[in-house]
């Protein structure tokens, strides 16, 4: 078998779609993109499947990797490991459909038969938060994930970080003591700010702060953890196990929070999952985009032991109503209840692409940035 050619498709709402295709007529999706960066790792991916895939046979995923990942003396960062991310996707689509099984089988076999998954939380205002948080808990979710603050200066007042705290308390009071919140500060605190306020929020029995602090400031992540009884999370914007590797030898994070659109791929994921297994670190998979995303996401979910939860941003509860669901054959493709999601068993990523929507889709402009934030001096605040 070989691959023998590939399309792109730039979808709403800020979506890159790959399509790898053989010489057998078995077809590969992947999602290749970083949000903002859309052309960028358009162009990226053009250049490795040209340059090093086509003629190839699909079937060496790990060969591939390496060989994508060391063919260039310059390597890692977001925009070559998730267009290496979306490659390795589709590469192992393929696979998997060519055996005739879910890419977890090939991965060693299922650890669990079904994966709790979080819901994300919008809003700022304390009330309608909590609001938003309870219908969430009627429609069975028991896990849930919201940005701290929005724009957080360096030195902040006590108020604005009074407000911030009244978002927390509104949100453990609506969901209760029996599910799972979480609180990310989305790199938007500076570190003097972020010792003291992990401290403040240990009275909410959180089960994770996810970035405390930039990935840039990786060298300080285990002097917060050492402040703090709460689990502390990162992981979105790293982008291999070499970029992981300082954080687990620290000490530094008790969950590692790794995308498989920017890490590489399912091949990278799995690798980063048992690098920390065998620190005892947990794993909860970032993934807030669309659906071929999180179905390899789910691929290494379903076969790593210490992958104990994970992201959606799919509206599961309700798939026929669901816009980002609707790229699929099958919108129903994910059996969600009771706040887990049901194992897929179907071959390769183990979802079917409605091509004919996808093509109508690509027809319309996608031209998402990232919002840039201003404090009120006008300097930039992190988004």
């Amino acid at each position: 078998m070989q691959i023998t050619d590939f399309e792109l498709f730039a979808v709403p709402p800020r979506w890159l779609l790959l399509k790898l295709e053989t010489d057998e007529g078995i077809v590969g999706w992947g999602e290749p993109i970083v949000q903002g960066r859309l052309e960028t790792v358009r162009a990226a991916v053009t250049e490795l499947i040209e340059a090093y895939l086509l003629g190839a046979d699909p079937l060496r995923t790990e060969y591939h990797w390496r060989k994508l990942y060391q063919s260039g003396y310059f390597r890692g960062g977001p925009i070559l490991m998730s267009a290496l991310a979306g490659i390795d996707h589709a590469l192992w689509d393929i696979k998997g459909r060519h055996y005739g099984a879910p890419v977890h089988e090939l991965l060693g076999g299922h650890v669990r038969d079904k994966l709790l998954v979080y819901q994300w939380l919008g809003g700022d205002d304390p009330e309608d938060v909590a609001v938003a948080a309870r219908e969430d808990r009627e429609r069975g979710y028991r896990a849930f994930k919201f940005n701290f603050a929005r724009e957080f200066r360096p030195i902040e007042t006590p108020n604005a970080v009074d407000h911030a705290v009244e978002r927390v308390a509104a949100i453990r009071d609506a969901v209760g003591g029996d599910a799972l919140v979480g609180v990310d500060f989305h790199g938007r605190v500076s570190k003097p700010m972020a010792a003291d306020l992990v401290e403040r929020l240990e009275q909410f029995d959180l089960m994770f702060i996810d970035q405390p602090l930039l990935p840039e400031h990786d060298e300080s992540f285990a002097s917060i953890a050492e402040r703090t009884t709460v689990p502390i999370a990162t992981g979105e914007r790293f982008y291999s196990r070499y970029d992981f590797k300082r954080l687990l030898v620290d000490d530094a994070v008790s969950i590692l929070q790794p995308d498989v659109t920017h890490v590489g791929g399912i091949s990278e994921m799995r690798k980063v999952a048992s690098m920390a297994e065998a620190f005892d670190v947990s794993v909860v998979p970032h993934c807030p985009l669309g659906p071929i995303a999180f179905a390899a996401s789910l691929q290494v979910g379903f076969s790593a032991q210490n992958v104990v939860l994970h992201e959606q941003d799919l509206d599961l509860h309700d798939p026929t109503s669901s816009q980002r669901l609707k790229i699929l054959e099958d919108p129903e493709t994910f059996q969600f209840e009771d706040g887990y999601l049901k194992r897929p068993t179907g071959s390769g990523l183990g979802i079917d692409i409605d091509e004919a929507y996808i093509r109508e889709l690509a027809q319309t402009e996608v031209n998402w940035y990232n919002p840039v934030w201003h404090h009120e001096d006008g300097s930039v605040a992190e988004w």
